[in-house]
């Protein structure tokens, strides 16, 4: 008997066996999920702008672990999102409109989020006279996937409209 039901089993219902022997199916499909994660990692990393890869290359290898951990973030989240390098800093854009992007300061990498004082949510600064939040990050360890996640998905529906700012004068617009 293997697998689940052979655990009930008194050892002498039970043949001689490793416990394990039943679970090699199941071993088999999380390690295929996780190696079909990564391959989905890899091919969002693919699709990232050339020019966001040299600037995360160009960085020392703790601050690229982090810009390479909240880019396959950003690109998981915001598939269709067109990433480019803006003002010298990786930018993603929702119809030309700037949604999330990061930059090296002096001790830290700085994510920003566009609209994001109006995502009302811990864990972000208010940056800026407009409507930007921004959090800092000193290592990898400290980002939070769950947060990161969950600011992105507000980051596509909660949006104001810095790509018209300069046609209305400095006056932002809640789009969505």
């Amino acid at each position: 008997m293997s697998g689940f039901v052979g655990l009930f089993l008194s050892k002498k219902q039970q043949p001689e066996q490793n416990i394990l022997n039943g679970c090699a199916p199941k071993l088999h499909k999380v390690n295929a999920d996780l190696a079909a994660g990564r391959d989905a990692l890899i091919a969002n990393i693919f699709s990232m702008n050339e020019d966001i890869k040299k600037y995360n290359a160009a960085l020392t290898k703790s601050d690229q672990a982090i810009a390479d951990v909240l880019a396959a973030h950003i690109l998981k989240q915001l598939p269709n999102a067109e990433n480019k390098i803006w003002h010298a800093h990786p930018v993603w854009f929702l119809e030309g409109n700037p949604i999330v992007g990061y930059s090296k300061l002096k001790d830290s990498v700085r994510l920003l989020f566009w609209s994001g004082q109006s995502f009302a949510e811990a864990g972000l600064e208010k940056n800026g006279t407009f409507k930007a939040a921004e959090k800092s990050y000193k290592s990898v360890e400290e980002i939070k996937a769950s947060d990161l996640t969950r600011w992105l998905k507000k980051s596509k529906t909660i949006q104001w409209d810095y790509k018209n700012i300069v046609k209305r004068k400095g006056k932002l617009i809640k789009i969505a």
